[in-house]
């Protein structure tokens, strides 16, 4: 029975876990997009010489600007980073005490490499997309003002 384990638990991480993640985002873009076209045909129902773009407009979903998406990729290279760091630390005084088997500190510290390496892969982008696109997040600032 432990064998069983030993193969269905990687399996559904692997496998089940990321296909019921993307299910989930999927159906509530989904929902979104629904509620969207219920609340337009409500508003054409009801009065149908609307302005249709300008309701459209208020109703989507606001985008976020290119400094707004650089700082998330900051913040979540600095969390998985930190996670990631945190997670070989532990191996390795683990390691030092004796306290896990060495079976167990090596999956974990696989794990914190990786979570380190994603970590820094985000910290990178940040840094190569900050120099990149600084000359669009000007213009993109200065439509901001214009619009205020």
């Amino acid at each position: 029975m432990g064998y069983l384990e030993d193969i269905l638990v990687p399996i559904a991480v692997a496998c089940v876990l990321p296909i019921m993640i993307v299910w989930l985002i999927v159906r509530a873009k989904m929902n979104e997009t629904n509620q969207r076209t219920h609340i337009v045909l409500a508003a054409i129902e009801k009065n149908p010489d609307m302005d249709l773009e300008e309701l459209m407009t208020k109703i989507s979903p606001k985008k976020k600007l290119l400094k707004e998406k650089l700082l998330s990729k900051l913040l979540w290279g600095s969390i998985i980073t930190f996670l990631g760091s945190a997670l070989i630390v532990f191996c390795i005084v683990q390691g030092i005490i004796g306290g896990m088997p060495t079976a167990a500190l090596q999956q974990f510290s696989l794990v914190g490499a990786v979570l380190l390496g994603i970590g820094i892969a985000f910290l990178i982008n940040y840094h190569v997309g900050r120099k990149m696109l600084a000359k669009e997040m000007e213009a993109e600032q200065a439509k901001l003002l214009e619009q205020a």
